[in-house]
């Protein structure tokens, strides 16, 4: 089981290795690149035109190598499909997005209920998926128990994958950050997938990693290439999932403990600008607070990155 995964993770691994310098040589040449946020650090206006969307290798490598090694293996059941959308859903819609912004050189791509409709609804095939291969519908709340209501599970699904990939999507601000913390995370729910004997999960997420180590050598400060929303959404999609079929959906809180303070800064701030006229933090996302107060990207990257690995092992010594 684990030298399977392992094929998997080297499969993805290659294929992104092989295609994404490709895809960067053609961007350059074609002037396709980031467009930098006027509201950000000024300091990040000199990354405006490097190559974004590079997420699109590193999924597509994903997916393909989750397929072939679960074929060859006998094991393409509806859990690999689910996970397949849950990434592959998520950069669909992250493509969209970063394609606007490219065609029409602008930072905004596809209007917030655009977008967020769109979330909902892979959030609620994957809903319909499960519902399908008589998935049991239950539901752990701390303090009261499991609850089996499908109405309950449902709303929670929706609200776990639209949440977690904005989540990842807010986290990919600095070079390098969004992908390190990805494969802290995936890399933990591997772990808890081979414990658990779950052939599914863990092919699924080691190809996931395997993308992300080869994308990691071209995302790193000085970033030649960006993941782009086609990478973060399906990234923070895929994790969802992924926490939500291995049981242990509130993990996520842990394991993804940078993802939940990057949206917590943002919605912390919003409610302190419209509710007194100041701000918390000097810039949100969180990483760019610390951008703010002389932290160097490296720095920033390396304590969050630190921070995420510090919350996957507190949950495993506890609830591993």
């Amino acid at each position: 089981m684990l030298i399977i995964s392992i094929i998997a993770l080297v499969s993805s691994l290659a294929l992104t290795g092989i295609f994404l310098p490709w895809m960067i040589i053609f961007m350059r040449s074609h002037h396709e690149g980031q467009e930098i946020r006027d509201e950000g650090p000024k300091w990040h206006e000199k990354k405006s035109g490097t190559p974004t969307m590079g997420g699109v290798i590193f999924v597509l490598s994903a997916v393909i190598s989750t397929i072939w090694v679960a074929a060859w293996q006998n094991h393409l059941n509806k859990l690999i499909w689910i996970l397949i959308i849950s990434l592959l859903g998520y950069g669909i819609i992250g493509f969209l997005d970063d394609g606007i912004k490219l065609f029409y050189k602008r930072n905004l791509g596809l209007k917030a209920w655009q977008k967020f409709t769109l979330q909902i609804l892979i959030a609620a095939l994957i809903v319909l998926i499960a519902a399908t291969d008589n998935f049991k519908f239950g539901l752990y709340i701390p303090f009261i128990g499991i609850v089996t209501s499908a109405v309950l599970f449902t709303i929670f699904v929706i609200f776990w994958l639209v949440g977690f990939s904005n989540a990842v999507n807010l986290s990919d601000g600095l070079d390098g950050l969004a992908t390190g913390l990805s494969i802290i995370a995936y890399g933990t729910y591997a772990y808890l997938a081979l414990k658990q004997k779950n052939f599914a999960v863990l092919i699924f997420c080691m190809s996931v990693i395997g993308g992300l180590i080869s994308f990691f050598i071209f995302n790193h400060k000085p970033a030649k290439i960006f993941m782009g929303d086609a990478g973060s959404l399906a990234l923070g999609g895929g994790l969802a999932a992924v926490s939500i079929f291995l049981n242990r959906p509130w993990s996520l809180l842990l394991v993804g403990i940078v993802f939940v303070c990057e949206t917590a800064s943002v919605i912390l701030q919003v409610i302190s600008f419209q509710t007194t006229g100041k701000r918390i933090f000097k810039m949100t996302p969180i990483h760019h607070h610390f951008e703010m107060l002389g932290y160097s990207e490296w720095k920033v990257d390396i304590i969050f990155w630190l921070t995420g690995l510090i919350g996957s092992i507190l949950y495993l010594v506890i609830w591993g």
